[in-house]
């Protein structure tokens, strides 16, 4: 029965359902793992990389090229942060066409973008290619970790149907499920930073099906305010910066693994 209205993004199965958007969330369950966690002076977002081969050139992962490795967390705006899942061309698209809405906003208005509007501006955009002929969904979930004086720090998740929801610890990507059980055991309210940092890598190796975490297997970035300026302030951690905090928790890489500098 499904064949019969699966072919486009526009027609309703007698059950109600739109094939096409739940086959596009179905290959984002596929995907490496991101995580995120709101803490209470800080969002920390953590994310699964594909093992890449020898040869290719991560100089710009190393180096710290903007907006980071550019495979799994990306800078949107000075004051958030993001985490995909899902077919990597689509998600620099969205990430592209958010940096463009960030800085639209900021020229207009000489300060930066509330991140639930960038979430709206960023959804009104998927949900489109959901109604309108000779469009597919968008494969890729995003997770946004961003901060603004209306809300303070922020958490949220959007799907390729254009829906979106803010939450404390979430996770999207492989393995969601036994992740998300994880994060419900060990979430609490008051959680740090720090604390949160240590919770995601603890849930990263209980989920990941790697059986030791480095940085070829593993990208963080954090959310936190300049103790001096109290603005934003985002980082998105080098290869080195990840081993240690890797080798912080006591969870050591094979012998064979070579750290990035």
């Amino acid at each position: 029965m499904a064949r019969r209205y699966d072919s486009r993004t526009t027609i309703f199965s007698p059950e109600g359902r739109l094939y096409q958007t739940e086959y596009a969330m179905e290959a984002i369950s596929h995907a490496g793992t991101v995580l995120g966690i709101l803490a209470k002076d800080g969002v920390v977002l953590a994310a699964e990389k594909k093992v890449t081969g020898k040869l290719l050139d991560l100089s710009s992962a190393r180096d710290g090229g903007y907006g980071g490795s550019g495979e799994k967390i990306f800078l949107l705006n000075r004051n958030v942060i993001a985490g995909v899942a899902g077919y990597n061309a689509d998600a620099n698209s969205l990430i592209n066409y958010s940096r463009q809405a960030a800085q639209r906003h900021l020229f207009s208005y000489n300060e930066d973008i509330p991140v639930e509007q960038l979430v709206q501006r960023l959804c009104d955009l998927k949900q489109g290619y959901t109604q309108f002929g000779g469009l597919r969904p968008f494969g890729v979930s995003l997770l946004y970790a961003g901060f603004d004086p209306h809300y303070n720090f922020q958490l949220y998740h959007s799907d390729p149907s254009g829906n979106y929801s803010g939450w404390k610890a979430t996770c999207i990507g492989a393995n969601n499920g036994t992740a998300q059980s994880l994060l419900k055991q060990e979430y609490k309210e008051d959680i740090t930073v720090e604390e949160a940092i240590a919770l995601a890598i603890r849930v990263m190796s209980k989920t990941m099906d790697s059986t030791t975490l480095s940085s070829e297997k593993l990208e963080f970035a954090t959310l936190t305010l300049d103790a001096e300026t109290g603005q934003p302030k985002a980082k998105i951690f080098r290869p080195s910066d990840v081993d240690g905090l890797l080798a912080k928790q006591g969870i050591a890489k094979k012998d064979g693994d070579v750290e990035m500098k």
